[in-house]
């Protein structure tokens, strides 16, 4: 949190944490002192998490299922309140990875959208070792095709090429603060 208090000062408001737990630990109190925080969950979000974290994220960048859908869904119910979602695509086709086949998103965005989820745009992981550039650009074509404008992709070594592709929201963390320990 050392790192990050001095940006804050600064004005920059958006930060993302790959795990709830411990966003939790260091966003809690922030969050009440200054209200403008914007916290992003950029990492896999389990079920029995989503309690706690559409309680203290405003982003949810990894719905990756309709079983996850359905328990934010009643979560904002409980809690009224609305996390921006972005719905994760699995562009790559990789088994190892969380995320909706591309084929099966037009009815995976309608389901949640019955759910009163605010989907706002679509999230990817491309496959490592790969050129990132054509999942971008696939990306691309599947927002258009949807006709959602948010795109969620890039990271601190291929952010320059997922926002030549139109990504709105890159996830830059090591290139600011590090490597994870």
């Amino acid at each position: 949190m050392d790192q990050i208090i001095p940006l804050i000062e600064y004005g920059h408001l958006d930060y993302g944490e790959n795990k709830v737990q411990e966003a939790v630990d260091k966003w809690k109190i922030k969050k009440l002192e200054n209200n403008k925080i914007k916290l992003h969950l950029i990492g896999k979000l389990q079920t029995n998490k989503v309690k706690i974290a559409v309680k203290l994220f405003d982003f949810i960048h990894s719905l990756d299922s309709e079983k996850l859908a359905k328990k934010i869904s009643d979560e904002q119910i409980n809690q009224n309140t609305k996390p921006k979602i972005f719905i994760q695509i699995n562009i790559g086709n990789e088994e190892q990875k969380s995320g909706i086949s591309k084929n099966n998103l037009n009815e995976f965005y309608y389901f949640c959208k019955n759910l009163k989820l605010d989907i706002i745009g679509t999230m990817c992981l491309p496959p490592i070792k790969k050129d990132p550039e054509k999942y971008f650009s696939e990306m691309k074509s599947i927002n258009d095709s949807i006709g959602i404008n948010e795109l969620s992709m890039g990271m601190s070594s291929d952010y320059l090429k997922a926002f030549e592709n139109n990504s709105t929201y890159l996830r830059i963390g090591s290139n600011i603060f590090g490597e994870r320990n």
